[in-house]
């Protein structure tokens, strides 16, 4: 298993695709691991190679306790890159990921071509994340694992997907307390609101129709009217929209990638 070291943490990566292909870097949301796009990657893997990662935290990579935040996550995916040998590469982050793809776009400009933030925000009020942090820290993640699950899909998508919502709780209920609570912590002290004017590479911003975490109303539309010159897709889908609706998911990248390529040449 290949990881990158930072900060004394181990960090769980793995590319696919075709060396020749640009390539497009995936970061998932608080509890999730890069499983979160399994079903997304058959459809982008033709045009791109496809570096995902475990958030620290999450996964397989190490879960070190104590409050995390966004530029030591950007700087977790710096190190994965340089462990790939991957010099620039199209940003593309879910929820927490894309706040991650935000905080890489800020810290390290000349390691990314693009970015695409998918069911984020720049900035999340406390109180929501500061009750979730304290009752994880308290009582674990099993505790907050119902009311987690209830946010991150559409309720129509639950319904005709029970397997996946069992396995999905789960997982949720046997991640690491430290790597959660580190991760929210990061969240909490999150604000990219006065810096997204400073973000200069080509965005998509895509939106959940169905979003109940992130509502694009709030959070996309901020992003998108912050960074200059953002484009905006929505994605009929909840919160998790690349694993809900993949189809659309993929096909919102593809439409914002073509266009590019023409103009590069």
């Amino acid at each position: 298993m290949p990881f990158a070291i930072h900060d004394r943490t181990r960090i769980y990566w793995r590319m696919q695709g075709e060396d020749e292909k640009p390539v497009m870097v995936l970061l998932n949301s608080i509890a999730t691991d890069q499983t979160l796009y399994d079903r997304v990657i058959l459809l982008l893997v033709a045009d791109f190679r496809l570096l995902r990662i475990d958030t620290r935290g999450h996964g397989a990579s190490d879960a070190p306790s104590g409050d995390y935040d966004l530029d030591m996550l950007a700087g977790d995916v710096l190190a994965v890159m340089d462990a790939a040998g991957v010099a620039v590469a199209t940003i593309c982050g879910l929820s927490l990921g894309g706040m991650m793809a935000m905080a890489l776009a800020l810290k390290a400009p000349e390691r990314v071509d693009r970015l695409i933030l998918a069911c984020t925000s720049a900035q999340m009020g406390a109180e929501f994340w500061g009750p979730r942090i304290a009752a994880v820290r308290e009582k674990g993640t099993a505790s907050i694992a119902d009311a987690a699950i209830g946010r991150l899909y559409s309720d129509a998508f639950a319904r005709a997907n029970k397997p996946l919502m069992d396995t999905a709780r789960r997982e949720i209920a046997t991640m690491s307390d430290d790597g959660y609570a580190g991760c929210g912590a990061a969240i909490l002290a999150m604000d990219f609101i006065p810096r997204l004017d400073e973000i200069a590479v080509p965005t998509l911003v895509i939106g959940g129709t169905l979003d109940m975490a992130t509502p694009f109303e709030g959070h996309g539309d901020r992003i998108a009217a912050g960074i200059p010159g953002a484009k905006i897709a929505m994605v009929a889908a909840g919160h998790l929209a690349c694993a809900e609706n993949p189809q659309a998911f993929a096909q919102s990248i593809h439409d914002f990638v073509a266009p590019l390529r023409i103009d590069a040449h």
